[in-house]
Order: C-alpha cells, then structure tokens, then sequence
C-alpha cells in the first residue's frame, strides 16, 4: 500500500499581489499567450486557491504591465498562432475561430484572418488537409456520391470555403502537383 503524499489534500496558500505576480510571469515564461489567456489563467488561480491580499486583486494591472514591458505581444501571438493552424490545413473560418477563441481583438484577428483567406494560401491549406485525410486526389478515384458528401462535410467542418473544397474534390494528381510546382516552386 503506498503513503500518501505529504502534500495530499493541502491546498495552496491563498495568493497575494507578489504571489499573483510571480504565476503570472512563469505562465508567460513557460507559454506562448495572449493578454486574454493571462487574465483567464488569473483569474482561474484566483478562483482555486483565494485571495490574502488587502486590496483587490488587480490581474489587468499585471496583464497591461507584461504588455508594455512586450512579455505579451497579441499580435505576433496571433500571427504564429494562424500559421500554425493554416499548416494544419484548418481554413480562415476556424483560423478566425481559434483566435477569437484565445481573447484576440477583432483588430487582431482582421489582417490575420485576410492573410489566411488569399487563394493560393487557401488552396495550399485544403490540399494539406485532402493529403492528410487522403480525399479527393490523394484518396480512392472512383467514390460514390455519399462518401463524396461526406468529404466535402469535413472540408466544411475544417473550414474551408465551399469553392475551394470544389476544386480540390475535381483536381486530379497532375493537377495538383502543377498548382504546387507554380506556387511553391
């Protein structure tokens, strides 16, 4: 039978303005974030182990003093953050999706999510997904019109443009290996 740790069922300390200060500068130390995600993970550490302080807590005071001091660029966070998700074959919609999601602004998330949406970057993004999940001209040639509709419901559900998913479903291996070898030569 195995002894329980001396630290099972303690709870933490409650947390103080130094204390506060001190988890917010090792999450931005350990993660790439944005100013949204900080406050959220404040806020969550407030809520699990309470607050000793004689003021409030001020998380925003944090959050805006790593933003001057550059610990937290939103910008580039999003930015890295779209490319990522573009590499993974996701389209604009879930890239836009995903940001909002990590507390981007909409002035943010705008010349981001336009960057994502150029044609040729949405046509490279939906060929990655197709080779990933072998649809269209990396899967079986001949398919029946339901399993089609199933393809096309998943270039949906990943968020690409229906126009696109179009065009890749009628591509074909010379066709594609054309639009790479122009577009990224």
């Amino acid at each position: 039978m195995a002894a329980a740790s001396p630290r099972a069922g303690r709870r933490p300390a409650p947390l103080d303005q130094a204390g506060l200060e001190r988890l917010a500068l090792r999450y931005v130390e350990r993660f790439a974030t944005s100013r949204a995600r900080l406050l959220d993970y404040l806020a969550r550490k407030l809520r699990e182990r309470g607050w000793a302080g004689a003021d409030a807590p001020d998380a925003v005071a944090i959050a805006d003093r790593f933003v001057a001091l550059g610990y937290i660029d939103d910008a580039a966070f999003g930015a890295a953050r779209a490319r990522a998700l573009t590499r993974r074959g996701l389209g604009a919609r879930r890239v836009a999706q995903a940001l909002g999601a990590a507390g981007l602004t909409a002035e943010v998330r705008a010349p981001l999510v336009s960057e994502a949406q150029a044609e040729a970057q949405a046509l490279a993004t939906a060929l990655a997904f197709a080779k990933r999940r072998r649809f269209g001209p990396f899967g079986a040639q001949t398919l029946d019109p339901a399993a089609r509709q199933r393809q096309f419901a998943a270039f949906l559900r990943a968020g690409h443009a229906p126009d696109v998913v179009a065009k890749i479903l009628k591509m074909n291996e010379d066709e594609v290996s054309n639009f790479l070898d122009v577009n990224y030569p």
